[in-house]
């Protein structure tokens, strides 16, 4: 007989990611030895950008060989593995006569004697959860026959797991101190980049101020209160956040610079208005999805972009380039309970980060006439912290007196 011809086929990261971008293995999704079909997703990568992608394989075969374990960090074009591939990997596949490790080991994450749990976890609802699903079960302890799910068929979704669930109890040593009152939870791609980006803006790169202006939200309520209905017939969440950015695009058409960048010999200005929503998900920080050419928008429209990225954003589904290409950032840190704010403009290259409070009640000294009165109203704190190079003080206040007026006498 002639032998079996065999191939090695080469596993790389992504090669199309942006300069700066980093990636680490959040895990792998077959253990040496298994066989895997191609386009399978084989690895989920963790990136600063987005919480989680899958890798699928490039080839079928037999798993042979890991190079990158879990947690650790990945260059673009680097190679992680390799599959055996041809008549000889199908044989060994169908043979258990070659040892390989249960679970692949990761010393990173201090997961030394997890290995029981993860396989309880994966039986429990074998090739039904969502990488989303699968991520919070780990980052929690939790095991999926644990939950109830809501979602078709039974499955777990983000939110179940969200909701409901014990912790499994923690294996001494398992990211705890030797007395237990320590316990350590490794940083993920995402939250150090958060930090390195602060950092970097902060003290080397834009120098930063803040102004603070009160809104009077009275007419966008009522504008809300009329058009709820409307917008929830036709499948889509009339949140005020969408009122705040259709209010920035006025401003930045007043105050241009707004929605620019600075360069060692000029101001560039982006014609096109991309703005950033910055949004805090459970268990991974903070992301800024990118809502596209946001000054053509309509308020149906850009409540329509909204739903679909925060929406994403939670489930653990935007993509890398869901959250490139931003040109200005809002924050709406009012929705925690925060009243007053000043966020850094963690995105460089841009100018300036648009924060909004917490919206209450509250008395206003109001002119009727010849007489002053004191009245109730819905107000809410703006901030605008910007890169002092690009504008000033006066022109910053522009910024948010424009803001402030299309808010107040909304429809504009």
């Amino acid at each position: 007989m002639s032998p079996a011809i065999t191939r090695a086929v080469e596993i790389r990261a992504p090669s199309g990611e942006t300069e700066g971008t980093r990636s680490q293995i959040l895990r792998w999704l077959k253990r040496l030895g298994e066989s895997v079909a191609e386009n399978e997703p084989l690895i989920e990568i963790e990136t600063d950008k987005v919480t989680a992608v899958e890798l699928a394989s490039p080839g079928s075969g037999v798993l042979r060989e890991i190079l990158k374990q879990e947690q650790e960090e990945i260059a673009p074009g680097e190679l992680l593995g390799r599959i055996e591939s041809g008549a000889a990997a199908g044989a060994a596949a169908a043979t258990p006569a070659i040892a390989a490790p249960a679970v692949v080991a990761s010393a990173a994450a201090g997961t030394a004697g997890a290995p029981a749990r993860r396989e309880r976890r994966a039986g429990a609802a074998a090739g039904e959860l969502s990488p989303a699903v699968s991520r919070l079960l780990r980052e929690r302890g939790l095991d999926a026959a644990a939950i109830r799910g809501t979602g078709p068929g039974g499955r777990v979704t983000v939110e179940d797991v969200l909701r409901g669930g014990t912790a499994e109890p923690r294996e001494p040593g398992a990211g705890a101190d030797a007395a237990g009152e320590i316990r350590r939870v490794p940083h993920t791609a995402v939250r150090k980049r958060i930090a390195e980006h602060m950092v970097q803006s902060l003290l080397r790169t834009a120098p930063h101020v803040t102004t603070v202006f009160e809104a009077d939200l009275a007419a966008v309520l009522a504008d809300r209160s009329r058009r709820r209905e409307e917008f929830a017939r036709r499948g889509v969440p009339l949140t005020l956040t969408a009122y705040f950015v259709q209010a920035a695009v006025a401003a930045i058409r007043a105050v241009p610079e707004a929605n620019s960048r600075w360069t060692d010999t000029a101001l560039e200005i982006h014609e096109l208005i991309h703005i950033g929503v910055a949004t805090a998900v459970e268990g991974t920080g903070l992301l800024v999805p990118v809502l596209r050419d946001a000054g053509s928008r309509d308020l149906f429209d850009t409540a329509l972009g909204l739903n679909d990225l925060v929406t994403r954003a939670r489930a653990g589904e935007l993509s890398p380039a869901d959250l490139r290409g931003g040109t200005f950032t809002i924050s709406n840190h009012g929705v925690s309970g925060s009243l007053l704010a000043a966020p850094i403009i963690i995105n460089q290259p841009q100018s300036a980060i648009l924060g909004v409070g917490k919206l209450e009640k509250r008395p206003v000294v109001v002119d009727e006439g010849d007489e002053e009165k004191i009245v109730v109203r819905p107000r809410c704190y703006v901030t605008l912290t910007l890169d002092h190079r690009v504008m000033d003080g006066h022109r910053a206040n522009r910024f948010l007196e424009v803001l402030v007026q299309t808010l107040g006498a909304w429809p504009a």
